[in-house]
């Protein structure tokens, strides 16, 4: 009997006795322990397992563009792919009369390394577009001179200063030798409408080339304007929805939520003949007597037109939230205050409204946020001082094909909207957000 106690002991039981001391074991003799840990890196596996394509669908939607797009904003491969031998050429030079005859020379010799008419193009053709974008006419200058070289001798200078004259002026020159890097911060200076001078200082632009700044200040303002006058419509809404019987709150909840089921340009053409100088507010206004014909009110392709719109469609982001916790503040909490002598604006002010700050910040946040990166809207009716920050984006996107200004501005835009998160969560705290 003793016996075969000691063997169930050594083989399955609840403990063994090893080296003096008990150790718990399963059933089948593995050491509790492992058999936890074991189980616990299975359910890890599990989970996963199953966030894994949430994680993938994030990485390459989200985390990817965003770092490409960052990414854009500093590279520069164009001037050092195509012109290794004249950036050597002109590391001894001092940027202020024109390089002399080698350097003109190492610029034949790297034009026709290879006599390849189309490997010649690719590298040409991106560098033509990228120093036209520091000096005018540069990239006529490229594709003019690839065309002739082959047919240059020596003296190269006097070749390539009759091909075009830009290859007689040192700021060409100058600007080669600084962008012949492989990374720049040429979009940056740009994007804050400042330039380098002769001397490779950076300084203002003239006043009539300066728009970036002043964009952004716009459309931080605009953003602004529109949460605040989103909050002040939408509160009035979420606080009638939450008092009223739930039946009754449904209803306007359908209400708030019928924009969403119609499309956004949809809803912005709506908007353009609503306001436009013969629509039908300016000429209700006129069947009204209020106004005259000649002095119809200017609502469209204005800053005006932006608010009204991206106030109308962005409104529910603003009511949902404060709906969701608005219903859930007790109404004994007024009466209570209003039976211990409380008027009800007192009561309103100092027991009912602290209680709503969560949904204030939460749809304050999502509002701004949505609405300092909105496109659409101000594209539309915002016209030219309604216009925004990621219009302009859009245009190098889209028209000028500066890629690396469009990430460049990008790029501040993310960084400015983290800051003010940053700044949000330090002076009320991100944990009050309550979105439902």
């Amino acid at each position: 009997m003793a016996q075969a106690d000691a063997t169930l002991m050594d083989t399955g039981g609840p403990a063994a006795k090893r080296g003096g001391t008990e150790k718990l074991v399963t059933a089948d003799g593995v050491p509790l322990k492992r058999a936890l840990e074991r189980a616990q890196r299975r359910r890890k596996l599990v989970a996963l397992g199953l966030v894994g394509p949430l994680l993938l669908f994030i990485l390459t939607v989200f985390v990817f563009p965003i770092a490409q797009m960052m990414w854009l904003s500093v590279s520069n491969p164009q001037v050092v792919n195509a012109l290794p031998r004249t950036l050597e050429a002109l590391q001894d030079w001092d940027g202020r009369d024109l390089p002399p005859e080698p350097v003109y020379a190492a610029l034949h010799a790297d034009m026709v390394e290879d006599l390849e008419r189309e490997r010649r193009d690719r590298l040409t053709g991106p560098l033509g577009i990228r120093l036209n974008y520091e000096i005018s006419a540069a990239r006529s200058a490229i594709s003019r001179t690839a065309r002739q070289v082959d047919s240059f001798e020596a003296p190269f200078k006097d070749a390539f200063m009759d091909a075009h004259r830009l290859w007689g002026q040192p700021e060409l020159w100058r600007v080669i030798k600084r962008e012949g890097r492989p990374l720049t911060t040429s979009y940056y200076v740009a994007a804050l409408d400042r330039e380098f001078d002769e001397f490779g200082n950076i300084v203002q632009r003239d006043e009539n080339r300066r728009i970036y700044v002043s964009l952004f200040g716009r459309t931080l303002m605009l953003s602004v304007i529109i949460t605040a006058m989103t909050f002040l419509l939408g509160f009035p809404i979420a606080y009638y929805m939450s008092i009223l019987p739930m039946r009754h709150a449904n209803l306007l909840m359908i209400c708030v939520l019928l924009p969403f089921w119609t499309s956004l340009l949809v809803r912005t053409s709506a908007w353009i003949v609503l306001l436009q100088q013969q629509g039908v507010i300016n000429s209700g206004l006129v069947g009204l007597g209020i106004i005259d014909d000649a002095n119809r009110i200017s609502m469209i392709y204005n800053m005006t037109g932006t608010i009204i719109a991206m106030t109308h469609i962005l409104l529910p982001f603003m009511v949902l939230p404060l709906y969701s916790v608005m219903r859930t503040i007790p109404p004994s909490y007024m009466r209570a205050a209003k039976s211990l002598g409380a008027t009800p604006s007192t009561a309103f002010r100092r027991v009912y409204f602290p209680q709503t700050l969560p949904g204030i910040g939460a749809g304050g946040v999502l509002v701004f946020i949505i609405s300092i990166g909105y496109y659409i809207t101000p594209a539309l009716v915002g016209g030219q001082s309604g216009r925004m920050i990621s219009n302009e984006i859009a245009r190098h996107i889209q028209q000028s094909l500066n890629w690396g200004l469009a990430a460049a501005l990008g790029t501040m835009l993310l960084v400015g909207v983290l800051a003010l998160y940053w700044l949000y969560n330090r002076l009320v705290g991100a944990d009050s957000l309550k979105l439902g």
